[in-house]
C-alpha cells in the first residue's frame, strides 16, 4: 500500500462518524432551475479547461497504433471465419 492509503482509510472511517451540520436558519439551500443549469455549465467549462490535447506527433502515433490493431484483428477474424467455414464443409459436406 502507498503511504496515503492508511491516511485515506482513517479519513474514510472518520467521515462516517461525522454528523451533518445543521442548516442555517433562513438560508434556502435549494437552488432554482436556471441557477442549477448555470452551475452545470460552469462545471462543464471548468472540466473542459483541464483537457490536454495531444500533439500532432502523438496523434499520428495513436492513429497508427489503432489502424495496425484493427488490421490485425481483421486478419484474425478472417482466418477464424475461413477455418470455421472449411470445418463446416468438412463436417457436413457440400
Amino acid at each position: 500500500m502507498s503511504e496515503t492509503a492508511p491516511a485515506a482509510a482513517s479519513d474514510a472511517e472518520g467521515s462516517a462518524s461525522r454528523t451533518r451540520a445543521p442548516k442555517a436558519a433562513g438560508k434556502d439551500t435549494k437552488r432554482g432551475l436556471f441557477s442549477r443549469i448555470g452551475l452545470f455549465n460552469r462545471q462543464v467549462i471548468a472540466e473542459l479547461k483541464k483537457v490536454v490535447r495531444p500533439t500532432r506527433s502523438e496523434l499520428i502515433t495513436y492513429t497508427s497504433v489503432v489502424l495496425v490493431f484493427v488490421a490485425v484483428i481483421m486478419a484474425f477474424v478472417t482466418v477464424v471465419d475461413l477455418g470455421v467455414g472449411k470445418l463446416t464443409f468438412w463436417v457436413f459436406g457440400a
